[in-house]
């Protein structure tokens, strides 16, 4: 007795359809999976025995052999439960339907017959809504049905238990296609608990964040303890422009990959916001791992990757990033498989001047020697530097500006002008490809659009030759220009905004001076 149920499993962002073929024989009772199964596929042999059982029907004492196909990729997780337990009731004749191929099935089994929520189910949806009419639908966990839910023309059928499931199968009106609003999700999505406006002072340093968002730069911030670069950097997506729904989507498919949607949550609405720990390994950072998993770059997707006290990330981590950086994805190449991770994100960094954190304050003595200054500051390298558009120094907060009554500007305001900057950014680069705002500009594409006058072209030159700035850095001005000119709806590149773009380069010179 045969019986063939498909399902579907990820690789890398993406995912594929996996048969799921049934044989039962007469033979001793054994239970045998192949296919490339890790640990937690030839474990659902428990899970799925026990699941049957106590779903009141007949786990057959004979000989199961389970194959997943393609036999010649790896398959991990614990999602071939039910299509396995379904396979095996129909193989035996206790599912009275013959069409079972026109669905696919995804969950996980607990012991009782519930069906538990997996990851990945977004890019596993959309890959068999590719298969359009040959489907007549998926059944998935409840708490995984809304993100399922957004792969277009697809039916959805969100099941709680096994028994629930053969019920529809055999009469599939028990279960309706879920539904999904599309507008209500982004509208419940797009809140943030933070806000500009709760920050004291630092000018200065907000409009370096508004240009930083406008143009999409990354950006590091130095300054002594307590001054608010954490605070800053975590307010940054409050002013990015929203996402649209391709971007959504591409980004709730690397956090699904990765089990980080929680239950009953359609889509990733918001701008991610990233801050792993400085102890972080390189694999973690940009992804690793037997099967490669994506790391916190991906997570970052159209989002912000905040990097804490910089300088106490170990050098090896921080190297790794510079690849991502400049290509806007990730690349994992292991023994078995390589994959490709998207990792457009946008870098915000944070550290001391010093070890001690007080070199330049004003307020506090600082007890470091130059040498150590100088060691401490080395450990963000020259190339690592150079691909940080903007570097600010943040100084420690007045205590007048603390103690006043006067609320900043909120992040809404501040967004109005960083979204109609990059409206003119995108209405500029329509016909590019994979540009889509001035921080994702080439060389060729710099000549193109961001061509200056005699008199700012001097002043750029000067500060190159007196600040030692490398090839990239001038690349790096003039992108940052682009922006300011945008913010201030000019046309052309002048002069004020190259000097403005020089000064946010003068970190080069003051502290990283070798």
């Amino acid at each position: 007795m045969l019986s063939k149920i498909y399902s579907a499993a990820t690789l890398g962002v993406n995912a594929y359809t996996v048969e799921v073929e049934s044989d039962i024989q007469q033979q001793l009772p054994t239970f045998i999976t192949v296919g490339l199964p890790d640990g937690a596929v030839r474990e659902s042999k428990e899970r799925v025995t026990a699941a049957i059982k106590n779903s009141d029907f007949v786990f057959p004492a004979k000989k199961i052999t389970i194959n997943l196909a393609p036999a010649d990729i790896r398959k991990e997780g614990a999602g071939f439960d039910l299509p396995i337990a379904i396979g095996i009731l129909a193989a035996t004749g206790q599912i009275l339907r013959e069409d079972l191929e026109d669905f696919v099935m995804i969950g996980e089994l607990s012991l009782d017959g519930t069906v538990r929520s997996v990851p990945g189910v977004l890019p596993m949806a959309m890959e068999v809504s590719k298969n359009g009419s040959k489907i007549k639908g998926i059944l998935v966990p409840r708490e995984n049905a809304s993100e399922a839910a957004m792969a277009e023309n697809l039916p959805v059928y969100p099941i709680g238990t096994l028994r629930e499931a053969i019920h529809f199968l055999e009469d599939e009106t028990t279960i309706k296609p879920f539904k999904l609003d599309m507008a209500s999700v982004f509208s419940a999505s797009r809140k943030y608990d933070v806000d500009f406006c709760d920050v004291k002072g630092q000018e200065s340093a907000k409009r370096a964040l508004e240009v930083a968002a406008a143009g999409g730069h990354n950006i590091i911030m130095i300054g002594p303890p307590g001054s608010g670069k954490t605070m800053l950097a975590r307010r940054l997506p409050t002013i990015l422009p929203d996402m649209i729904l391709p971007e959504a989507l591409e980004t709730t498919k690397i956090h699904s990959v990765a089990g980080l949607i929680p239950g009953n949550t359609a889509l990733v609405a918001t701008r991610p916001f990233r801050s792993p720990h400085h102890t972080i390994s390189d694999a973690g950072l940009i992804g690793g791992g037997r099967i490669p998993k994506p790391g916190e770059v991906s997570l970052a997707h159209h989002g912000v990757l905040f990097l804490d006290e910089i300088a106490e990330f170990r050098k090896d981590v921080l190297e790794v990033m510079r690849q991502p950086m400049e290509d806007g994805e990730v690349t994992l190449s292991r023994a078995t498989t390589t994959l490709t991770y998207p990792a457009s994100f946008m870098l915000a960094a944070a550290m001391n001047p010093c070890p001690c954190g007080y070199f330049g304050d004003n307020n506090h003595e600082c007890n470091c020697t130059t040498a150590v200054i100088q060691r401490y500051m080395s450990r963000i390298s020259g190339p690592l530097l150079d691909r940080i558009d903007i570097h600010i120094t943040v100084p420690s907060v007045k205590f007048k500006e603390l103690s006043s009554d006067t609320s900043g500007v909120k992040s809404e305001v501040i967004k109005v002008n960083i979204d109609r900057a990059r409206g003119v950014q995108l209405k500029r680069f329509e016909e590019e490809t994979k540009i889509y705002c001035n921080a994702h500009m080439q060389s060729k594409d710099i000549r193109k659009y961001c061509s200056i006058d005699e008199k700012s072209n001097s002043l750029l030159g000067l500060a190159i030759k007196k600040q030692g700035l490398s090839a990239r850095a001038y690349d790096r001005i003039l992108k940052v220009s682009r922006t300011i000119a945008d913010l201030e709806n000019c046309e052309n590149i002048e002069m004020p905004h190259i000097a403005e773009a020089i000064h946010y380069r003068s970190l080069d010179r003051n502290l990283w001076a070798r």
